[in-house]
């Protein structure tokens, strides 16, 4: 069995370790299917729902985004297509841009937290005219929330995200 087999064999069957084997071993973390489109890896990991292999492939270089994420090959419709909402999240949170008009099974809010995680991470970009009547935030690590107000956290929250867009 090539390499590449073993790969594929390893992301159907769930199997993290295998896929670091086999990414270990010499396999590319983007080829094509047998029709010519690229990312067949990450298609099918995303199509299965497996979040950790999603995660560990695109760490190694696979890529989350197409020229055009509509496509029904594209990671975004794969996952869509799986109804892997939790994939879908992941995607946006490494930087998977969601065309105009797309349903992805999430909520705007759950959209906008995810956007708002790949900003933090640096795998988007910020907005090109921020909003420049909003304050800087300053970033508060708490050990526990006892006491704290957490509907008001969390609208301060989706606003500042919002706003990134």
């Amino acid at each position: 069995m090539t390499v590449q087999l073993t790969l594929i064999v390893a992301i159907r069957s769930g199997r993290l370790s295998k896929v670091r084997a086999a990414l270990d071993a010499g396999a590319t973390v983007e080829f094509n299917d047998g029709q010519g489109d690229p990312g067949l890896p990450m298609g099918i990991a995303c199509f299965m729902g497996f979040v950790d292999i999603v995660r560990e492939l695109a760490g190694r270089g696979a890529k989350v985004n197409l020229d055009d994420n509509s496509l029904p090959t594209s990671p975004l419709s794969m996952a869509i297509r799986g109804g892997r909402k939790e994939v879908v999240r992941t995607l946006i949170e490494l930087g998977a841009e969601v065309p105009p008009g797309m349903s992805t099974g999430l909520s705007e809010h759950e959209i906008i937290l995810a956007e708002w995680v790949a900003q933090r991470s640096g795998l988007r970009a910020p907005p090109s005219n921020p909003a420049a009547d909003h304050p800087v935030v300053e970033e508060i690590d708490m050990l526990s929330c006892v006491g704290t107000d957490t509907m008001v956290l969390e609208a301060d929250a989706l606003r500042a995200a919002k706003d990134m867009r």
